[in-house]
């Protein structure tokens, strides 16, 4: 058994459900892209992603080119701020290439809707989004991911990218934050 931090009220998903979940997903990538000559680029949001994007690409087959952005709508808060700020923007140009944008979670929806509404107007060939976690209850505009790893309640998680006034990303599971936790 896995040591537990403290501050976490229950573990969501080891390790080992999520490296067989993400494994999943690299499959999917590799069927959706596999007819593709060179020109996907993945987009991974940061920071949140980076462990599930890492983990992602070590089975994806289809060549690529891997980009990042850096967006902002918590400032370090319990909720979405309702204001997406890009904080860093794309390296490469993406027109008329087919762009998967790999992300966290998906939870408002608000920073996916920008980024692909930014994304869209650069005239890419395709564009999809895919996340590791689906919280539908939290939507507050119409978006849904082109594939997802896991639907989740509306609670707030940490580790495996997941973070609390950017801390406990280093988990190598996604568990619940303890309420006190919030006060603090």
């Amino acid at each position: 058994m896995q040591n537990i931090d403290r501050r976490i009220k229950y573990i969501l998903f080891d390790q080992k459900t999520l490296e067989s979940k993400i494994t999943e997903l690299s499959d999917w990538v590799n069927s959706t892209y596999e007819k593709i000559d060179d020109d996907l680029i993945i987009v991974g949001l940061l920071k949140g992603s980076l462990p599930f994007l890492a983990q992602l690409i070590k089975t994806v087959k289809v060549d690529f080119l891997l980009d990042f952005m850096i967006l902002s709508s918590y400032d370090g808060k319990e909720h979405s701020s309702g204001s997406v700020k890009v904080v860093l923007d794309l390296a490469n140009d993406i027109k008329n290439k087919n762009v998967l944008i790999v992300e966290d979670i998906i939870d408002t929806g608000r920073t996916m809707q920008k980024v692909v509404n930014l994304l869209q107007s650069r005239n890419p060939k395709s564009l999809k989004v895919l996340t590791l976690l689906n919280k539908p209850s939290g939507r507050k505009v119409d978006f849904e991911p082109d594939n997802f790893g896991f639907i989740i309640k509306n609670e707030f998680v940490v580790g495996f990218g997941f973070d609390w006034k950017e801390k406990m990303r280093q988990l190598p599971y996604i568990g619940v934050l303890k309420d006190e936790e919030f006060k603090k």
